[in-house]
């Protein structure tokens, strides 16, 4: 709407204009508004206003110190859930099934003492030469010798058959989500690195070198496109003429040499004027928004000059 205020006595010329194949407008670009992701500090900006960019160009550069600090920490948390996964995977050491041998045969031995002792204080109890306190002593400590032959037992098995297959998918998991977090991290990291995203004219700097941007606001305005193209109104007589991609010659305000353009686009309903109940004099002063893209040999050319287009 804000087009309307400036071009509105272009519009009623071009109304009254018609019959004399011609539409008026002005020179424009793509205007592209780069934001900051995040409050942080301007800490440089490389590249003047008015200067012409390339796709990739570093705009504007705020701190990123702690950024840094969170994506170091990301790939340390990664490392570790590798580490983990991998630990799971390889099983446990030969030293450490050789410990837990070693511990299944100590309790082995254990309870053949245990249940050589408590044979013979049977028999002696048996015979009444022993009290049945003595008995259940020893009774007790071969079924706890007995039961540490069994844990020893588990934890060899433990050891030598490997992870569980939920405890290998859960790592893998963990693992997955330590490296997205990572992905995320250095996501946030590269955007406050204010790269221009087309070819163009960098417009405007809002922020200031030292000040902190504020989280969604603008950085950086820039004016996509080598060379600008004419926002034209175009008459309706004309419109059912033309098609995208047809030549028009555009007439530059200050330019004595006229310019072919290409038509890149033209809308489908008309502007500003009501389109219904009209009679065959009004019909001719519905207006059509288009645009008509001049060459790259005019990028000089400034935004906002008044333009008009031979209708064909």
């Amino acid at each position: 709407m804000r087009y309307l205020f400036y071009l509105l006595p272009l519009f009623l010329a071009a109304c009254e204009n018609g019959s004399q194949g011609v539409a008026l407008g002005t020179l424009e670009r793509d205007r592209i508004a780069h934001v900051a992701t995040s409050s942080e500090v301007v800490v440089a900006l490389p590249v003047a206003p008015g200067s012409a960019v390339r796709q990739g160009d570093l705009l504007v550069q705020l701190d990123d110190t702690l950024r840094r600090a969170q994506v170091d920490k990301a790939t340390a948390e990664v490392a570790q859930a590798r580490a983990a996964l991998a630990k799971l995977r390889h099983g446990a050491r030969a030293e450490e099934v050789a410990v837990s041998r070693a511990r299944v045969a100590g309790a082995r031995a254990a309870l053949v003492e245990s249940e050589a002792s408590y044979s013979r204080i049977r028999n002696l109890a048996g015979q009444r030469a022993v009290s049945r306190a003595d008995l259940d002593k020893a009774r007790a400590a071969r079924d706890a010798n007995q039961a540490a032959l069994v844990s020893a037992e588990e934890e060899l098995a433990v050891l030598t058959n490997g992870a569980r297959a939920e405890d290998l998918e859960a790592a893998q998991a963990a693992l997955d989500a330590a490296v997205a977090i990572l992905a995320l991290e250095n996501k946030h990291l590269a955007d406050l690195h204010v790269t221009a995203t087309r070819d163009g004219l960098l417009d405007t700097l809002p922020w200031n070198l030292g000040e902190r941007v504020t989280a969604g606001s603008p950085v950086a305005i820039l004016l996509a496109g080598k060379a600008p193209y004419a926002r034209i109104y175009v008459p309706e007589p004309y419109r059912a003429r033309l098609r995208p991609g047809d030549s028009l010659t555009v007439h530059v305000d200050g330019l004595e040499q006229a310019i072919t353009g290409q038509l890149r686009w033209i809308a489908s309903e008309p502007a500003f004027t009501p389109y219904y109940a009209l009679n065959q004099e009004e019909r001719a002063r519905l207006m059509y928004l288009a645009e008509v893209q001049l060459p790259e040999s005019e990028s000089g050319l400034p935004n906002g000059m008044p333009v008009q287009v031979d209708m064909p």
